[in-house]
């Protein structure tokens, strides 16, 4: 057989990790707290049902529909992204600078295409979301991992590591950070662009969590504070519509834009208009403000629930995030617990059958770095399930604590 590009040998480690998160995300044996899928009930299915009956008409969008589109995504749904998502976030954009993608994980992708030669430095927060760590080492990257606190990346430690290595890119997570749930503070996100800016590096905001805010304040978007350029924002709709309609924009600046054109007529020529269209009837119809409520209320509970049984259940020296977003906290265990190890056992045993993220896999750094901890996801799981799991898993774990 042929051999494999250099790529899928450097990707390698993240690529296992992605593989074990997805194993066991359906298996309904399985309390999973390791997908980072939204809750089925955050799904407006009979509103789409009646969106798609209404547009799938050939005196309608029908035609439109199901024929080729732009490759920069529909007008009207960049639209609704300029007006309804970033203005209101303080982000002032412009339609022609908006790009339609295929979920949020197709902005790294392709910014990657204008910027990544094999061998680049590409910063990353410790922990980081390891699907984009994925993707940077599928174009042979270099990650270097840059240290974070409870408000998130410290831009001391950015700053001297942009001098040491040199990077083409900066990689964030701002807003309910995956895999942490932790938000960078304000006045982080205005001197990271700051950095960005004086040191000529690309800073790629990744904010997909960013709109199911449920306590809190709201803050301004590094994109906010960009005066030169350097940042580059990237969404999804897929955790405030439907992961299923692989939908995901990128905000750049005319330079990047003319660029990003060209990467996507080359990757897939444009987004799913179908996909497209319902979403953007979704927000014109003014049916997102009640959606939107329904959803951080939603997760608000589960949320609660999940932070309290951590509190009740699990060992008295757990270490714990306390988002005010988003789909996940994150647990640091005492004891020496091995979080991957422990893993096996509590998928496995059938008096616990239950499921997380281990913590080392979102690290980039050797010598085991996470070992103890674990990304727990509640978007998913009812708040009975939430207990019951908790429970389980608590229980497990006191009987490893040294």
């Amino acid at each position: 057989m042929s051999k494999f590009a250099q790529r899928m040998t450097t990707m390698e480690k993240s690529a296992t990790v992605i593989r074990n998160l997805f194993s066991t995300m359906n298996d309904p044996e399985i309390i999973s707290f390791g997908g980072g899928a939204p809750a089925k009930e955050a799904l407006p299915i009979d509103l789409v049902r009646e969106i798609t009956n209404e547009v799938m008409r050939t005196d309608k969008r029908g035609v439109e529909a199901l024929q080729y589109g732009s490759v920069m995504g529909l007008p009207d749904l960049r639209e609704v992204i300029v007006n309804d998502l970033l203005l209101p976030k303080g982000v002032k954009g412009n339609v022609d600078n908006v790009l339609i993608t295929n979920g949020g994980l197709e902005p790294m992708n392709l910014v990657c295409q204008l910027y990544i030669d094999p061998g680049d430095v590409i910063l990353v927060e410790s922990p980081t979301f390891v699907q984009a760590v994925e993707i940077f080492e599928m174009f042979q990257a270099r990650c270097i991992a840059v240290e974070m606190d409870d408000n998130g990346m410290i831009p001391e430690d950015l700053e001297a590591k942009i001098i040491k290595y040199k990077p083409k890119m900066v990689y964030v997570i701002p807003t309910f950070q995956n895999p942490t749930g932790r938000t960078l503070s304000l006045d982080r996100r205005q001197k990271i662009a700051e950095l960005g800016s004086e040191y000529d590096v690309i800073i790629l905001e990744d904010d997909p969590y960013r709109d199911i805010r449920y306590s809190g304040r709201d803050l301004l978007p590094i994109k906010a504070f960009d005066e030169t350029g350097h940042t580059i924002l990237a969404n999804s709709f897929s955790k405030i519509f439907s992961p299923g309609s692989r939908l995901g924009y990128i905000l750049a600046s005319d330079e990047v834009t003319a660029k990003l054109f060209d990467a996507k007529t080359a990757t897939n020529s444009h987004t799913s208009t179908l996909s497209q269209i319902i979403c953007a009837e979704f927000f014109k119809r003014g049916y997102y403000p009640a959606h939107h409520k329904k959803i951080c209320d939603l997760y608000r509970e589960r949320r609660d629930v999940m932070i309290e049984c951590i509190d009740k259940f699990f060992p008295k020296e757990t270490k714990r995030i306390f988002p005010d977003g988003g789909l996940f906290t994150w647990a640091e265990l005492p004891g020496g617990i091995n979080t991957t190890e422990l893993l096996v056992e509590s998928t496995m045993n059938p008096d616990v059958k239950v499921s997380y993220v281990a913590g080392e896999g979102f690290f980039t750094e050797e010598g085991g770095m996470g070992r103890n901890c674990m990304r727990i996801s509640f978007g998913g799981v009812t708040p009975e399930k939430i207990r019951i799991g908790a429970e389980k898993l608590g229980n497990l774990i006191c009987t490893k604590v040294k």
